[in-house]
């Protein structure tokens, strides 16, 4: 098997490059071609992929889950296998697929070819691998882009608290499979994965391969009680809480109003903000076992 690696640098505060090395030592070792690209924009990316496409090889993320979304959706419109090398700040994505960690494991894995086929989000023109999420959680993330100065580590418990202690809530009208439900809520997360924020467990039965989307809703409350109810996200037990509803199916629509424009993120990505209550919702739909991906 030959591989393109597609990195992106600040991935990890600068970890992406490094970790690349050892596993394309490893795999030149055991007779397989590897290229290597850094730093590809996002107008290099679909030219990249559908080259290496175009020589079957198998392209491998090299980063976080920012990373490995931007490529999800060229590489499952050609058909090809992706592989994961965590090396972000999150990872999530990887966490989900219970990816090694070590540079020979990680050969191992992508040498054996063994692959599955995983869901999508659709959110627009975008395909999305693990959640977007529309609120306090967006907000979140924009404050962890600014917020490298801090170890890795607590760069999303900050973010967190930050986002939460400036919080205003917003009044949702999500509709599941044409059913509709309003909340006044701090946030909405549509999910395939369980896992988002550097292993925060948002949708703890969300699985990437039943063909459903999990949508969390976690309603407006004080500040203080929703960060008393932080910790509990990290374990999964915040959807046993009043107030959290979590609701599924194949199709949700999502507008909100607020005191300003609510954000949405996707695999700590901007998308944007929601439509208003009187405007056209934003539409994310699954698709079903849309991408191949390297896993055990």
């Amino acid at each position: 098997m030959n591989f393109s690696f597609l990195v992106n640098p600040a991935s990890g505060g600068g970890a992406a490059p490094e970790a690349v090395v050892p596993v394309a030592r490893l795999l030149r070792d055991a007779g397989s071609t590897v290229e290597v690209s850094y730093s590809p924009g996002p107008r290099a990316v679909a030219a990249l992929v559908a080259a290496a496409l175009d020589r079957g090889d198998v392209v491998v993320s090299v980063g976080g889950d920012g990373m490995l979304s931007s490529l999800a959706g060229p590489v499952s419109a050609g058909g090809g296998t992706l592989g994961v090398l965590p090396a972000g700040r999150g990872n999530d994505f990887a966490r989900m697929l219970d990816l090694p960690a070590t540079p020979e494991e990680q050969a191992a894995l992508l040498l054996s070819g063994a692959t599955r086929s995983v869901d999508l989000i659709g959110w627009g023109d975008r395909l999305v691998a693990g959640s977007a999420y529309a609120g306090v959680d967006a907000r979140a993330a924009e404050i962890v882009d600014r917020a490298r100065w801090l170890p890795g580590r607590v760069q999303y418990p900050y973010a967190a608290l930050r986002a939460l202690a400036s919080y205003t809530p917003s009044r949702y009208r999500v509709a599941v499979d044409g059913t509709s439900y309003e909340y006044d809520a701090a946030t909405v997360v549509v999910a395939s994965s369980a896992y988002y924020g550097q292993g925060m467990r948002i949708a703890p039965d969300a699985r990437i391969d039943d063909g459903l989307l999990d949508v969390v809703v976690i309603e407006a409350a004080s500040r203080p009680a929703l960060m008393r109810a932080l910790p509990t996200v990290y374990d999964g037990r915040h959807v046993e809480r009043a107030g959290v509803h979590v609701l599924r199916g194949r199709r949700v629509e999502l507008r909100a109003d607020g005191r300003r424009p609510v954000p949405v993120g996707g695999d700590g990505e901007p998308l944007g903000v929601l439509p208003g209550l009187r405007e056209r919702p934003a539409v994310a739909e699954v698709r079903p076992g849309a991408l191949r991906v390297v896993a055990a």
